[in-house]
């Protein structure tokens, strides 16, 4: 081999060594640039406790409401209350001008007792007629005349005697008392004026404890939860729940006691009613001659949350796993090989923290609830316990 063949050979060697050398680099290059396989927080699908909620507006109504008329026409002599105070079955509002009512019941009893002593009278008159009639100078016409005067004069006693009554009820509308418990609001007649039957509205009194709560459900949501709660107990099986206007929660509970038996063809609903207690913030306050507050109000707009007694077990996941597209509702659960899976799900009812799953997952089901960004369908993961916090349980996946 001559020099120049050497010489090519060598440089030949080089070059090889060198791309050699090139493609291991690439190939090393190649391996360090895929990056692992995202790490995700799972946790296991599992059963868990929910109370069913439904949520509807409604309004408070006053079980008790009356609107005070004059029941006879009378000057206004006094106004035994305040506007705005609450008042009990019997206390006195209004006294209405007495004299010339009394008056009249005088002389109305006077007529009656003067046809009581006419009839004393027309009795005795009858019994000498009767006593006469037995013997040879008594005769009939006397008698049937004596029994005819009688008779007259004990129904001219009846009547004047109804109307001794009639003046002793007119009498006893001089005085306006309350028929209910309740709140009374702002008089429309002040001392001095006359009022009669005619005059209208005096006062309205609204009861203020216990109060109705009434919102209207659709027929649709009225047949689930009628599947849902009568074999639980019915009205038994459920309680009420009130939000004020606020978002402040009512602390007290109220009890369903009544269904509608019309649906209203306009808006498709029935009417459903509750009773709840409204009981007086401060229970000092009427003694201290203020208004009582209490903090449901007749006609007032509340937000109804009607829940379940008792707790039911649902097949439950964080919240924060579940994903929405549109082709619905959808989780990522992890598989035997450590490859994420899109699953679509059906959701029930569910709470800012938890979301219950009707359909689309199995109780022990490994669900991704953290890192789901970086999650693509198919591909591989690296799955762990999920960082404990609000957004996310600290359950070990078991």
């Amino acid at each position: 081999m001559d020099q120049r063949t050497c010489f090519v050979a060598f440089v030949g060697k080089i070059f090889l060594s060198a791309f050699l050398v090139l493609g291991a680099s690439e190939a090393a290059l190649a391996q360090a640039a895929a990056p692992p396989p995202p790490a995700v927080g799972v946790q296991r699908a599992e059963k868990k406790p929910i109370t069913e909620k439904d949520e509807f507006n409604g309004r408070i109504l006053a079980i008790n409401r009356v609107d005070i008329v004059a029941r006879v026409t009378a000057f206004v002599d006094s106004v035994e209350f305040k506007d705005g105070q609450e008042v009990k079955t019997g206390d006195i509002l209004y006294r209405l001008e007495r004299p010339p009512f009394e008056a009249d019941l005088e002389a109305k009893k006077a007529v009656a007792e003067q046809y009581q002593a006419q009839l004393v009278n027309a009795n005795a008159a009858l019994d000498r007629a009767q006593t006469l009639l037995k013997g040879p100078a008594g005769l009939q016409s006397n008698y049937d005349s004596a029994l005819a005067t009688q008779k007259s004069y004990a129904a001219q006693l009846l009547g004047a005697q109804a109307a001794v009554k009639q003046s002793e009820i007119n009498l006893g509308y001089t005085q306006i008392a309350s028929p209910i418990d309740g709140k009374i609001g702002r008089t429309a007649i002040t001392l001095g004026n006359v009022v009669s039957p005619s005059s209208g509205v005096l006062v309205t009194i609204v009861g203020q404890d216990p109060m109705y709560v009434l919102f209207p459900v659709s027929v649709r949501t009225l047949l689930a939860l009628r599947n849902r709660y009568v074999p639980l107990g019915g009205f038994n099986a459920v309680v009420i729940r009130v939000t004020l206007p606020n978002g402040q929660i009512y602390d007290q509970t109220g009890k369903l006691t009544f269904v509608d038996n019309t649906v209203q063809t306009a808006t498709d609903t029935v009417m459903m009613r509750a009773t709840i207690a409204n009981p007086p913030i401060l229970d000092s306050a009427n003694k201290q001659g203020q208004s009582v507050v209490r903090q449901l109000t007749d006609g007032e707009f509340v937000t109804v949350n009607l829940e379940g007694v008792q707790p039911v077990l649902v097949l439950s996941i964080p919240r924060s796993a579940v994903l929405t597209d549109q082709r619905g509702d959808y989780v990522y659960v992890v598989d035997a090989d450590n490859k994420a899976q899109r699953r679509d799900i059906q959701l029930g009812q569910s709470t800012p923290a938890d979301a219950s799953i009707i359909s689309g997952l199995t109780e022990g089901e490994l669900v991704v609830v953290e890192g789901i960004q970086r999650v693509r369908a198919g591909e591989l993961v690296s799955p762990g316990p999920p960082t404990p916090g609000p957004a996310a349980s600290s359950t070990v996946p078991k």
